[in-house]
């Protein structure tokens, strides 16, 4: 197990950083997420970088469950998980034939799409009435959710796409939103696995994270619990444009 690698600080910094982010997002703001990977990138290879954040994701998944428990809303998490798991299945087959790039590239622009239709009708003050449940969509976005998260660990803009248009109060969407991905999470651990992905020094990287991630998963769930909803909302789909901005940035840089 070789971890001289580490010892460099900047790349210390970038540990931490990811850490503070993965938890924050587990904590409740959850469009932080994706950008772990990319803060793990700018000292590691991407997939190394994906293969230490994913322990580090499942150990955070059991402290925000128990932060929100059974505050989710079990009607889409019914809906969308059949999907998600799917979308799982495809990016295992596909792993080696697609790329990372352009997944991200296609997911940004989708996320940027959907907060742009949501702010024009706030402008116009007529923002879009909540949505119905849709089995079909609930299982296209569930899907992308999970290939997305697969690949890149990028799946809560394609969850947002179908969650967030159905006016669940702060509480139930973010206990949504931690349940799914929890789900996701550990089932990805068994391809993940089977590609050779943890290794020593990947495994003794994500428990060295896993302090700093758990305590700001607290942090993060603390502060979702005091936003009201105008806030919450304003918050989520910023992050989400934010997010999309940021992965439509890594898909053009390494087209």
């Amino acid at each position: 197990m070789d971890l001289s690698a580490f010892a460099d600080p900047f790349t210390l910094l970038a540990l931490a950083a990811a850490a503070i982010v993965v938890g924050l997002a587990k904590g409740g703001l959850a469009g932080l997420g994706v950008l772990a990977v990319p803060v793990l990138a700018l000292v590691l290879p991407p997939v190394q970088a994906a293969a230490i954040l994913l322990p580090v994701l499942c150990l955070t998944d059991l402290v925000s469950l128990a932060a929100w428990w059974r505050s989710w809303s079990a009607r889409t998490l019914a809906l969308m998980l059949p999907g998600a798991l799917a979308g799982i299945g495809a990016g295992w087959f596909t792993a080696a034939l697609v790329s990372e790039a352009a997944v991200r590239l296609v997911i940004g622009i989708v996320a940027i799409a959907f907060v742009g239709r949501w702010a024009w009708g706030m402008l116009r003050r007529r923002p879009p009435p909540p949505r119905p449940h849709s089995p079909p969509r609930a299982t296209l976005w569930g899907g992308l959710a999970g290939y997305t998260s697969f690949v890149a660990h990028a799946g809560g803009p394609p969850f947002s796409v179908y969650a967030l248009p159905l006016g669940l109060d702060p509480r139930t969407l973010t206990g949504t939103s931690v349940a799914f991905f929890a789900v996701v999470n550990y089932v990805k651990l068994v391809p993940y696995l089977a590609l050779g992905q943890f290794d020593a020094t990947n495994l003794a990287t994500s428990a060295l994270l896993a302090p700093l991630a758990v305590l700001f998963t607290l942090v993060g769930a603390w502060l979702v619990r005091r936003m009201p909803p105008g806030p919450f909302y304003a918050v989520t789909y910023a992050l989400t444009a934010l997010v999309g901005a940021r992965l439509v940035w890594d898909g053009l840089l390494a087209l």
